[in-house]
């Protein structure tokens, strides 16, 4: 497989730092971004690289040359005008006999490719492109992205939203089979998601690979200093998939949304007071957020799958909006007593997904390569600490929501929290007995 990477942009927004390079050659521990790019590919196999190049391009052709000295092949595509994201393609036709990686220039990342490259033979569309949630998903593009991550639509970022929505984003890099040039036209500028991806995506031709992967482009000088700080400290390099991760396991009603009972509609969803501070921690931190969550208001049919999943919606939109997120949510649908009024039969079953079963951890685990003996799990229920103790997980029961008055397990967790806030800060800072209650 060949690489495509798209370094022709001036990076107006970096001027200070690109007064006389191309965007793509700003340093971090001087070495420039782009070499980078080259390394991680290289590290997975991919060693034949197109560079497309074009503002001060000639600068970038001085430093790599043909690649040698890095330990690849690069040959180079220089844009005689600006043809976009997209517009130089069309004179790749002849270069690609199999699908290749298209990556954007101002970007770092430190991915496992071949987990990317297995996603993307697996649904065979004519494309694949990494997502993952970010801290600003209200000045974004968002994906709107079905159950067998099919994209089924894009809500740009300058238009009005006036709904929930999945903090889904598009990273910047991607997989297509080579039939993708054939949606290029010649000698015109085009964006490739606005004026190519978006017309696949119509023909259901474009899937989405998520990940928690560290991948963060280089717009603003704010961006950059902070790519700087966690390339120098190893973050970066940590968060590659091919390394196991640290995970904190979250329970959902009475942990991040305040107990209500059953939540069954949207309106219900309020977040707990200091969840925000919580998940901003966390977002920055070693540790990768996941809920796993018991909602057997699918089973007692309170509600549908999808409107299930319109609470989650709500829910990320109302994070993202104060930035923040959440990495991944696992739901179990099931439960298996029955006897309510109009219960869904379908989903009346013992199952290996409901808490405190650990079919949902053992999911996560499998998504992305948790080593579980570095993890913990925080909820306001025995059910929670049961699972935690199920799936050898350190656990933190708070006092919010239940407190650990449902008395279901005789269970005593590891820790105790008075809220979500205080049980990161006592990861984070490794010291328990502050929070202690």
């Amino acid at each position: 497989m060949k690489a495509v990477i798209l370094a022709g942009g001036m990076g107006t927004r970096l001027k200070e730092y690109t007064k006389d390079i191309p965007k793509p050659l700003i340093t971090i521990n001087e070495r420039p971004i782009l070499e980078y790019q080259i390394e991680n590919l290289k590290n997975y196999g991919i060693k034949d690289i197109l560079i497309i190049v074009g503002y001060l391009g000639f600068k970038i052709k001085e430093y790599f040359g043909d690649g040698k000295n890095f330990g690849v092949n690069i040959e180079y595509f220089e844009e005689n005008q600006p043809l976009g994201t997209a517009g130089a393609l069309y004179y790749l036709k002849n270069t690609f006999t199999e699908d290749f990686i298209l990556i954007y220039g101002d970007i770092i990342f430190d991915i496992d490719v071949y987990k990317f490259i297995d996603f993307h033979k697996a649904n065979g569309g004519i494309g694949t492109l990494i997502v993952h949630p970010n801290n600003h998903p209200y000045d974004s593009d968002i994906l709107i992205v079905d159950e067998n991550q099919l994209v089924k639509g894009i809500a740009k970022k300058n238009e009005k939203r006036n709904f929930f929505y999945n903090n889904c984003v598009n990273a910047g890099i991607f997989i297509f089979k080579k039939d993708l040039i054939d949606y290029v036209l010649k000698d015109k500028k085009q964006d490739l998601e606005k004026d190519v991806v978006l017309n696949l995506i119509g023909k259901e031709e474009i899937y989405a690979y998520r990940t928690t992967e560290y991948i963060k482009d280089m717009g603003t000088p704010e961006r950059y200093e902070l790519v700087k700080k966690h390339m120098e400290s190893g973050f970066i390099k940590s968060r590659n998939l091919s390394s196991k991760q640290k995970a904190i396991f979250l329970d959902r009603d009475g942990t991040i949304n305040k107990y209500v009972g059953l939540v069954y509609n949207p309106d219900q969803l309020i977040i707990e007071d200091d969840v925000i501070e919580a998940l901003k921690l966390l977002n920055s931190s070693e540790y990768i957020s996941i809920v796993i969550t018991n909602q057997p208001i699918i089973a007692r049919n309170l509600c549908t799958i999808n409107q299930l999943e319109e609470i989650h919606r709500k829910m990320e939109t109302i994070l993202g909006e104060q930035g923040c997120y959440l990495d991944d949510i696992f739901y179990c649908p099931h439960h298996p007593d029955s006897g309510f009024p109009d219960e869904n039969k379908i989903f009346k079953i013992h199952c290996d997904c409901r808490k405190p079963a650990i079919g949902l951890i053992e999911k996560a685990v499998g998504k992305y390569n948790i080593d579980l003996s570095k993890s913990f799990f925080i909820g306001d229920t025995t059910v929670d600490i049961q699972t935690g103790k199920n799936a050898n997980l350190k656990t933190i029961l708070l006092a919010t929501g239940e407190g650990g008055k449902d008395n279901k397990y005789m269970v005593k967790p590891d820790f105790y929290a008075e809220n979500l806030s205080k049980a990161i800060n006592s990861i984070l800072e490794n010291n328990f007995e502050e929070v202690m209650v």
